[in-house]
């Protein structure tokens, strides 16, 4: 593909709660054994993009750790491969990233080194599957400046969170709102861009030399009656992940028998680095239904409902209901957790209870092991 990508994954969301003190959002478990910016990675590699450039800032030890190896996405290679930008204090310039647009114009001299034509931009902290090249064939055809992959949201969730677009029958975005109190339209924005690298380069500049930082605001929005901005609808499944509540009901997802085929069975396939972890084991007293189990973990209680990631322990007389349980954690006996996501390597100490009850609940209490 004659495209290069960029992927955001340095942004933070206050909505994630206590989620993101550990981590980036890009750097979420999701279903199971991913994290979320693989399906973004994998989206690329299947797309045959040689040339990805992942931004990350905020709490990016774990993205980091993540991606200590691009050959899980076959990004190993000698022409293009996996790069890592992260703030640098130069003679020049001693900012954090400051927005979107900012973060790529402090990278801008990997975008000029560059031979590709075209940039793919895309967030890392979005779950879903998509072919790229249909949509740079749909850009060259209408002649678009930029192009928005779009998706339509469903009734009920929350669209302030998100950029909201009307399209005319040609596609051209004649409407663009950035996370709207009211919104006018269900169809939102995904924070999939494709754009042609000189353009990109030139309105980065432009943006800087006016202290304007953010791609979406200051880019999309302000040149939305200038440019010829073309929307792309994105018709299978996508989900952001950037709320408590938005990541529960996507980690719940993968327990639908479609979703879960569509990610690990459908082609093309979503890439993750690998762990040489044993298989799960299922103790007698054990009892599971309708939940996803990760490699490592061992079951001595009743799970139902449930999403467990790597090397959890759950122990004796135990329930664990409609909760997604984090790598590591250890599950004492006579515990009930239910409507509730547990932080990673969490100790839930024998005997208590965990219930959200109008809302999930985010246990990260960080309790002494050895007292269970």
């Amino acid at each position: 593909m004659k495209a290069l990508g960029i992927i955001l994954a340095g942004g933070n969301s206050s909505r994630m709660g206590r989620l993101s003190d550990k981590r980036a959002i890009s750097a979420m478990p999701v279903g199971c054994s991913y994290r979320s910016i693989d399906f973004t990675l994998s989206n690329m590699t299947n797309s045959h993009i040689q040339t990805v450039a992942v931004l990350s800032q905020y709490n990016a030890r774990s993205l980091n750790e993540h991606l200590n190896s691009s050959k899980w996405w076959n990004f190993g290679r000698k022409q293009g491969g996996l790069f890592l930008f992260t703030p640098t204090v130069t003679a020049d310039n001693s900012w954090w990233y400051r927005g979107t647009a900012d973060a790529m114009w402090q990278n801008i001299d990997f975008l000029k080194q560059r031979h590709e034509p075209y940039v793919v931009i895309a967030n890392g902290d979005c779950i879903y599957k998509m072919d790229f090249n249909p949509v740079l064939e749909y850009h060259i055809q209408k002649q678009a400046d930029i192009t928005v992959v779009c998706a339509k949201l469903p009734e009920g969730d929350d669209i302030s969170r998100f950029g909201t677009v009307k399209m005319d029958q040609d596609g051209l975005i004649t409407e663009f709102e950035e996370k709207p109190m009211m919104a006018h339209s269900n169809i939102v924005s995904t924070g999939v861009y494709v754009i042609r690298r000189r353009k990109l380069i030139e309105l980065l500049e432009q943006c800087n030399e006016e202290s304007r930082y953010n791609f979406v605001t200051d880019i999309l929005v302000r040149y939305r009656g200038m440019k010829k901005i073309y929307g792309y609808m994105l018709e299978s499944y996508w989900s952001n992940i950037a709320t408590v509540e938005a990541y529960y009901q996507t980690n719940m997802d993968f327990l639908k028998p479609e979703v879960r085929k569509y990610f690990f069975r459908d082609e093309p396939k979503i890439y993750s680095k690998a762990y040489d972890l044993p298989p799960a084991k299922y103790n007698i007293g054990s009892n599971v239904k309708n939940s996803l189990i990760g490699s490592g973990c061992i079951i001595n209680s009743q799970v139902e409902n449930s999403v467990l990631f790597k090397k959890v322990f759950v122990g004796n007389n135990s329930v664990i209901k409609n909760s997604i349980i984090l790598n590591g954690a250890y599950i004492g006996d006579n515990v009930r957790v239910e409507n509730c996501i547990v932080e990673s390597n969490e100790t839930l100490l024998s005997d208590t209870n965990y219930i959200g009850e109008n809302e999930i609940k985010v246990i990260s209490e960080r309790n002494n092991r050895f007292g269970v």
